[in-house]
């Protein structure tokens, strides 16, 4: 799972048919710290994502099961979420309380 952020749109005149209808965005990878992790890649949105979105991203075969309807599509880049609220903490610094309205796994 990745971090992105989308930067803008692509167009193409001619896509694979079962890619009809989906957008395709323009990503800029992020590392751990929100900072710039290598150069632009175009990935497949699934989540409706807009200019500037802090997105998740998955690569691979995940990024073709993510897809809507057909499972077997040539995409190696896809959003998969848009992250509202993001909470970095130093490594080995933990907090274990239950936040209101949260369940606990058993």
């Amino acid at each position: 799972m990745l971090f992105g952020r989308v930067k803008g749109s692509a167009v193409c005149t001619m896509k694979y048919q079962d890619l009809e209808g989906l957008k395709l965005l323009i990503v800029q990878p992020l590392d751990k710290h929100l900072n710039p992790a290598g150069p632009l890649q175009v990935a497949v949105d699934v989540v409706q994502a807009g200019i500037d979105d802090l997105c998740v991203m998955v690569r691979s075969r995940e990024a073709a099961l993510a897809m809507p309807d057909v499972k077997f599509v040539p995409v190696d880049l896809a959003l998969v979420g848009i992250v509202d609220e993001l909470e970095v903490k130093p490594d080995g610094d933990y907090d274990f309380t239950l936040k209101n309205g949260w369940n606990s796994y058993t």
